[in-house]
């Protein structure tokens, strides 16, 4: 779903200037789950306007409201007004995991291999 700003007087965020804009809402996430924030794609391809801390996670015990973290990557001030859409937001099952603490791990085949190792063709796509 959409996450629009809700904010008195429009916000104009200068090229790689960061602010957080508030959206008015605070939600209720259940037990189990998660709200992720994502960047809205055509604001990203259009003015180089993007999210930090991306995907944010919204906790099933936070109540607060949702603020959104706005950086401009673009060569230009981007306006933000009032109902505008800046940012989507997806609930999604959040598992918690039973941590174990050991000295070995199991072997894959990949192994310890970093980045770039994860067999993903290097060709361009044109």
């Amino acid at each position: 779903m959409d996450v629009c700003a809700c904010i008195e007087e429009p916000v104009i965020i200068a090229p790689f200037e960061r602010t957080i804009i508030p959206t008015g809402i605070a939600i209720g996430v259940p037990a189990g789950y998660e709200a992720q924030i994502r960047p809205r794609s055509g604001l990203a391809a259009k003015h180089g306007l993007t999210l930090l801390n991306t995907p944010g996670t919204i906790d099933s015990d936070y109540r607060g409201e949702l603020k959104i973290i706005v950086i401009n990557l673009g060569g230009e001030p981007f306006e933000i007004t009032h109902g505008m859409r800046i940012a989507q937001m997806v609930i999604t099952a959040c598992v918690k995991a039973d941590i174990i603490v050991t000295t070995q791990l199991d072997e894959t085949v990949r192994g310890s291999g970093g980045f770039g190792h994860t067999g993903v063709s290097n060709h361009r796509i044109v």
